[in-house]
């Protein structure tokens, strides 16, 4: 999970839908404006490019019990299904963070080591959404009490050593060919909050600073 800059102003059909009695958060401006803001990646998972999403309340709504919640542009998120599933348990109710307003980054380490997902909080006393999110985020890709969860995690941590492989490659093609404007390149791009499991990149070279400190300007 990273910051994510939304844009201020609402898809306009959401004024027009919550007047109805069964009206949609999912139309088309809606859609296609998260799919910018979010970089068309999930913000919990980071998987990118998204074949299948869904618009995901970032404050339980409950059956649109509560409907100012329902079609609040500040509370629609972009997701994927599998992590919008994981997050409808009932622990997670109002306790995951708003990454549109704070830095997960500064809250979390989202590392991948020995092909293991680790996320944990950074303060040992931590707030409990801060708590929570971690918990959310490090379920999305370890779950397994259903088969489709353990499937779908695999699937997903498998992306995301895909990824991360490709860092590690680049790192070294970097570091034996400094000259060579072509790898600094890739690693900005790499690092940038767009990429897929931006999180993931990004936390590996802030905790290797010092085996690659003119990378450090990139995670700003």
């Amino acid at each position: 999970m990273v910051k994510i800059e939304r844009t201020p102003l609402p898809p306009a059909s959401l004024a027009i839908e919550c007047k109805k009695a069964h009206g949609s958060y999912c139309e088309e401006d809606v859609m296609l404006q998260l799919q910018k803001d979010f970089h068309d990646k999930c913000y919990i998972c980071e998987l990118k490019p998204l074949t299948n999403v869904e618009v995901e309340h970032l404050r339980p709504h409950h059956n649109r019990k509560i409907k100012e919640r329902v079609f609040d542009w500040s509370n629609l998120f972009y997701a994927c299904p599998h992590c919008n599933s994981v997050k409808t348990a009932a622990k997670y109710d109002d306790k995951i963070i708003d990454c549109c307003t704070v830095d997960p980054e500064v809250l979390l380490r989202q590392s991948f080591v020995d092909g293991e997902v680790d996320v944990y909080p950074i303060e040992r006393n931590a707030e409990e959404n801060v708590r929570m999110t971690a918990d959310l985020i490090q379920s999305c890709f370890a779950k397994s009490n259903t088969g489709i969860r353990t499937i779908q995690c695999a699937a997903r941590v498998k992306a995301l050593a895909k990824t991360m492989n490709s860092l590690y490659k680049t790192l070294q093609q970097f570091k034996a060919h400094k000259d060579s404007p072509k790898y600094r390149f890739a690693l900005r791009a790499m690092l940038k909050r767009e990429y897929a499991f931006a999180a993931f990149t990004r936390d590996y070279v802030r905790s290797h600073a010092k085996d690659c400190p003119e990378l450090q300007e990139f995670l700003s």
